[in-house]
């Protein structure tokens, strides 16, 4: 069993920057994956950035490529979302994922942190 506990969301303007934060306890593995998705009002849960735990080694979806940067704090056992240059379109509730390797949909995935919700102004 692992449990992730999420905080940083917020209201901010467009072109802000927000830093998501994930800690994970429990039963953890060392060879692991974290993500982030995003899921909008109405939309699919969309994967956003994901990070191999030993090796380090990142993945981007196209949207936020340069924008956003997924980093891990190994003796907190926390993953961040930095969130640079906000857009509208970026707002959605983010979920941290934790699974056993880096996949873009949601489904391999085996737990999930309860959300935070993030909101970008126009």
């Amino acid at each position: 069993q692992v449990q992730l506990v999420e905080s940083g969301g917020g209201l901010v303007q467009a072109g802000g920057s927000l830093r998501l934060s994930c800690a994970a306890s429990g039963r953890t593995f060392s060879r692991h994956a974290m993500a982030w998705f995003g899921q909008a009002p109405g939309k699919e849960r969309e994967f956003v950035a994901a990070i191999r735990w030993i090796r380090g080694s990142t993945l981007y979806a196209d949207s936020v490529k340069g924008r956003f940067t997924i980093s891990r704090d190994n003796a907190k056992n926390t993953v961040y979302l930095q969130m640079n240059s906000l857009n509208p379109e970026d707002t959605a509730v983010y979920y941290c994922a934790y699974g056993l390797a880096i996949v873009i949909t949601p489904d391999p995935y085996d737990y999930w942190g309860q959300g935070t919700q993030v909101t970008v102004s126009s």
